[in-house]
Order: C-alpha cells, then structure tokens, then sequence
C-alpha cells in the first residue's frame, strides 16, 4: 500500500463514511447496494473493493452465481428487473464520460424507482466510486481485506 489515508486523513474517510451512511438510510436494498458496489468495483478494476464487497455480499446471503455472472448481467436471468435497471445506471454514471444517462435509461430506472430513490442510487454509485479511486490511488489490493466476524 502506498500510503495509509485513513489513518493519515481521517476526516478524508469520515466524509466519505457519511455518504455510505445516507446511502444505508435510503431504504434501497442491501443487496441491491451490494450490486452497485461489485459492478462498479469491476468497471473500476478495483481489486481491494471487490474483494471486500463480494465477501461481504455472500455473508449477507448473496449467491455466488449471481455474483459470478454480474458482469454478464444483460445476459443473466438471475436479476429483477429493478436489479438490472440500478446496473444500467452504475454502468453509466460510472463511465459518465462515455454517454451519460440517457433520457431513454433515466425513464427505464423511474420505471423502477421512485425519485427518493433514484437520488439513493445516484448517491450508492458515487459513494462506491469514491472509494474505489481512493484505494486504486493509494495501492489497497485484494487480500488486504479482512472481514470481522459476526
């Protein structure tokens, strides 16, 4: 690891901490927001975060075949419809510079999700973002890790 951040800038974290609490008070899914946090984390090629959150999924209930098959989602019968839209949109915000969140894909997550929600999403996709370029930047990788016992 290249250097420590949150031992060096603990507000740094806090901050970001705050967003994952808003994001937990939202009433969107856990594994829903365990979703966004893998796809995103994949797009990202952040190894330290999908280490944690694949981990994490699984001890919450989640199958490893859907988590296997995530990047592969359009494909996949294994996610509901509100799954695929919430991916769709990790997908675009996610690569935002690419196109944007289409009218078209805007409409097809209000299908899904309410406007609280929506804000939820957008906020669940940034927050695991964030997190994955603080980790890529600051050498966090896979195995470090380690998940507490319950």
């Amino acid at each position: 690891m290249r250097i420590n951040y949150g031992e060096l800038e603990p507000g740094a974290v806090k901050a970001v901490y705050a967003l994952k609490e808003y994001v937990s008070g939202t009433g969107l899914e856990q594994s829903l927001i365990s979703l966004i946090e893998i796809r995103a984390s994949q797009i990202n090629g952040c190894a330290y975060c999908l280490d944690m959150h694949t981990q994490d999924a699984i001890a919450e209930g989640e199958t490893e075949q859907r988590i296997f098959c995530i990047s592969a989602w359009r494909d996949a019968p294994f996610y509901t419809e509100r799954e695929r839209a919430a991916l769709a949109l990790t997908e675009a915000v996610t690569l935002i510079s690419k196109d944007g969140v289409t009218d078209e894909l805007y409409q097809r997550v209000m299908q899904n999700f309410n406007e609280h929600e929506y804000v939820g999403l957008l906020m669940a996709i940034n927050t695991i973002n964030c997190w994955n370029r603080l980790s890529i930047a600051c050498g966090r990788t896979a195995g470090m890790y380690k998940r507490k016992k319950s």
